[in-house]
């Protein structure tokens, strides 16, 4: 339909085909171009990419009014026997393309061709194909190319499960679970193996693996046996089996045996069957060397160790008794380093004997079976040793007293051993800075390793012991949290900590939401002697219980005795008169994780850094307090028109029992499985290292702008995926500093995880030092994705593509077969 195929040449004068329409001086134009029956192959959605040049209407002689700048991409799920006559109105318009760069009749004179690029995505698609059309109203354009792809996730061998290739689903977040098959001669581990297919056609979160049968062994990704002679060792923990050789005086009866049978003559323990059996003869060479009150003792490896390569020796100490009273065992207070038994080295120091005493050493050798070998008596040497003159033994207990600004005092107790009289102690200090404030201030702080002094000289400094003095610096306004359930009475919780406003003083002028316990709206509120300020304002529906009455004031009765620029503020509550009211600070734009969605990229990392970093000052001030907020997520923080982010919603134990994130866990009530810590998940341990893991995700959602934590998963598939060590990948863009201080808020061990002090002082860092960000995290992929194409991962089908086809008129009817 007038639209017409042209050769023309691109930028590298190679000859190109085009449609082209350019009829821009007559009325009421509706020009239409098809493509042929293009087979979806299975994809539920595909991805359209066109490139096309576009003339500048006003670069046009003058009178043109009805030219245009834009053509549409129309699209029909027609079946390939249908009707071939292509009526318009069985299309279905997809978009309207518009050209970032047009041409001019002086680009035509230099015959520069400014190509635009423009990819729109199509489903989710139901039927086996579908044609595409291409519609002009009046525009001067020529289509150079168009290419219909999908992609999918390719066949993967993981953890000896096979995943075959998979078509991604249609939604744009859609993450499609695939079970794997486990490879050969291996088997599940407690379940089959999981990959979930992304829309990008990346494989993500893997949950479960497969692990090599008995008498088979991982080797390059499959599970292999040996022969008959090999002893495949049975596993100690649940993992792939590795091979060995069966030891010496042993063998295997048969391909992919699990124990090795001992020759005649030579023994085994059930629980260690591939060892063998014959005891060691004694150690060699013994030799001592005394140190005041310490031995060293060395020996050298038995003649014989009996084939058996886990030899191990032990030592037995004995004090020799005055006037030939025989000897008894060494007291606990004797140590052995490493340890007395069980030792794999050939020498050992024993410290902390009595001076100017006469000691028995025996070295005895064994192994794993010396007690099942019959008619071997023990292997032992001897020897004999004499302590000399000691200095006393280190204080072991050193105490701080009373501390100011630049004092500490300290006490101690006497040696455990003084080896004679005390004659005098000595003491060192020095001050170390590297303790900070709150204010990431350092503290000064003192060290004080203390020794004593008899006849025979100093002993030994005792172990550093650190003090802090009085803090100089001090967060100002911080005290200690108190709960409210501690009062007999909640009233007088909510009348200590809450003030009491006249309703008179407040106006409702518009509804903004509905909470629990009733609507929430927003107007001026009017204090005698101050300005007028906007208020969010909670209302306690009609109706209610006494214990629903307590239980929206319990809320208030925590807020009020916060006071934080990062906290939501307090002013005052309603309970002389009806409704019931709770009345905070108005937070202009809301929820955060809402406001990133409406603003998605629109800020700079710094920004969005300095959200973070009022949200872990507020977090900081509540863990100085004793307060665990236990919900921590972009929900619960608000922004204000600053773009001041506030910490909110202090009832968790109430309003949990309605949010659609929380999850019943074994002991009763719910937690928000996405946002909460593994410990506080198994054991309900909420502290202040569980806020940190669940501030973790917070920066997660932050610089993905509002995206859903572990996406389209379940509950129950966030857990063990975690518990399995799974991770949130880095959002797109995030700087590398950033992703790895939410890896360290998601330690495993929560005591390894950073304080928010320190949270906030590295914040502060990266906003004093930008650059520090200027790493992304997946910068190699990232201009890739944004077109569409991941050469590293994605695999695309490619359906159709004008530029490598050549086109073809039908004359027999009005349509072009692409």
């Amino acid at each position: 339909f007038q639209w017409e195929e042209i050769g023309e040449v691109d930028e590298n004068y190679a000859p190109i085909h085009t449609y082209q329409v350019c009829r821009v001086m007559e009325q009421n134009q509706n020009n239409w171009l098809h493509t042929n029956w293009i087979l979806t192959e299975g994809a539920q959605r595909v991805f359209i990419e066109l490139k096309f040049t576009l003339r500048d209407c006003n670069s046009l002689p003058g009178g043109v009014g009805t030219c245009k700048e834009t053509f549409n991409i129309d699209g029909t799920g027609m079946t390939e026997e249908e009707d071939r006559a292509m009526k318009e109105s069985r299309y279905i318009k997809i978009d309207t393309i518009a050209a970032d760069e047009s041409f001019t009749e002086l680009d035509l004179g230099d015959r520069v061709m400014k190509l635009n690029t423009e990819v729109r995505d199509l489903g989710p698609l139901t039927r086996k194909g579908f044609y595409l059309a291409f519609q002009d109203l009046g525009a001067c354009i020529a289509l150079v190319s168009v290419r219909v792809f999908y992609k999918r996730c390719p066949f993967l061998v993981k953890s000896l499960a096979e995943f075959p290739d998979t078509i991604p689903g249609s939604e744009a977040s859609q993450l499609v679970e695939v079970v794997g098959r486990c490879v050969n001669n291996s088997l599940p581990l407690y379940e089959p193996p999981r990959m979930h297919c992304s829309t990008e056609g990346e494989w993500l979160v893997p949950i479960g693996k497969c692990v090599c049968q008995p008498g088979f062994e991982e080797i390059n990704g499959s599970c292999q046996g040996e022969r008959v002679n090999v002893l495949i060792c049975s596993p100690s923990t649940l993992r792939s089996l590795a091979c060995s050789k069966c030891p010496p005086h042993s063998v295997a009866r048969q391909m992919g045996a699990t124990a090795c049978s001992c020759e005649d003559g030579y023994f085994k323990l059930d629980s260690d069957p591939s060892n063998m059996a014959c005891p060691p003869s004694a150690p060699r060479n013994a030799i001592s060397n005394v140190n005041e009150t310490s031995v060293f003792l060395e020996w050298s490896i038995p003649m014989d160790t009996g084939g058996r390569k886990d030899v191990r020796y032990n030592v037995i100490c004995r004090q020799v008794l005055p006037d030939g009273r025989g000897l008894e065992e060494c007291g606990p207070n004797v140590r052995f380093l490493p340890r007395r038994t069980g030792l794999s080295n050939t020498s050992v120091m024993v410290a902390d004997l009595q001076s100017h005493t006469n000691y028995s050493f025996l070295l005895e050798a064994v192994n794993g079976v010396s007690d099942l070998a019959k008619g071997h008596a023990k292997q032992y040497v001897s020897l004999n040793v004499t302590t000399n003159q000691a200095a006393p033994s280190p204080v072991s207990v050193v105490r701080k007293g009373h501390t100011g600004k630049s004092s500490i005092a300290l006490s101690w107790a006497e040696p455990d051993r003084p080896n004679g009289i005390i004659l005098e102690y000595e003491i060192k200090y020095f001050e170390k800075v590297k303790i900070f404030s709150q204010s990431c201030v350092p503290l000064s702080t003192a060290l004080g390793p203390v020794r004593a002094r008899t006849s025979a000289g100093y002993g030994a400094f005792s172990r550093r012991f650190e003090f802090q003095t009085s803090p100089y610096l001090k967060f100002p306004g911080v005290r200690t949290y108190i709960d409210p359930l501690t009062y007999e009475d909640p009233n007088q919780a909510v009348h200590e900590f809450a003030q009491e406003i006249d309703v008179s003083y407040i106006s409702i002028e518009r509804i903004i939401g509905a909470g629990e316990f009733g609507e929430v709206c927003s107007g001026p509120l009017r204090l005698p002697g101050k300005r007028e300020i906007q208020v969010a304002i909670k209302t306690l529906k009609a109706g209610y219980t006494e214990q629903q009455r307590r239980d929206f004031l319990w809320e208030a009765s925590i807020m009020g005795q916060f006071n934080h620029p990062n906290i939501i503020r307090l002013e005052g509550v309603v309970t002389k008169s009806k409704p019931v009211m709770i009345i905070t600070e108005y937070m202009e734009n809301g929820s955060l994780d809402t406001f990133l969605k409406k603003n998605d990229g629109q800020f700079t990392v710094i920004q969005l850094v300095g959200m973070l970093r009022g949200i872990a000052s507020g977090m900081r001030y509540l863990s100085d307090m004793g307060y665990v907020h236990r919900d921590l997520a972009a929900r619960n923080i608000l922004v204000n028109s600053n773009l001041v982010c506030k910490v909110s919603d202090f009832g968790l134990s109430r309003v949990l029992e309605d949010d659609p994130e929380a999850a019943y866990t074994t002991r009763g009530g719910k937690i928000p499985i996405r946002w909460t810590a593994p410990e506080a998940i198994a054991y309900r341990k909420f502290t202040s290292a569980s806020d940190v893991w669940s501030y973790g995700i917070v920066m997660w959602e932050v610089m993905s702008y509002g995206e859903r934590p572990y996406w389209e998963m379940s509950n129950q598939d966030v857990i063990k995926a975690v518990e399995e060590s799974y991770r949130l990948p880095g959002p797109m863009d995030c700087p590398e500093a950033l992703y790895h201080l939410m890896m360290d808020c998601w330690q495993r061990e929560r005591s390894n995880r950073p304080k928010f002090d320190e949270i906030v002082c590295l914040l502060d860092k990266f906003i004093r030092n930008p650059s520090s960000l200027k790493k992304l995290v997946n910068s190699s992929h990232r201009d890739l994705r944004r077109v569409g194409v991941n050469l590293a991962g994605h695999q695309k089908k490619i359906i159709t593509s004008i530029q490598e086809m050549r086109v073809h008129m039908n004359s027999t009817n009005s349509t072009v077969n692409i």
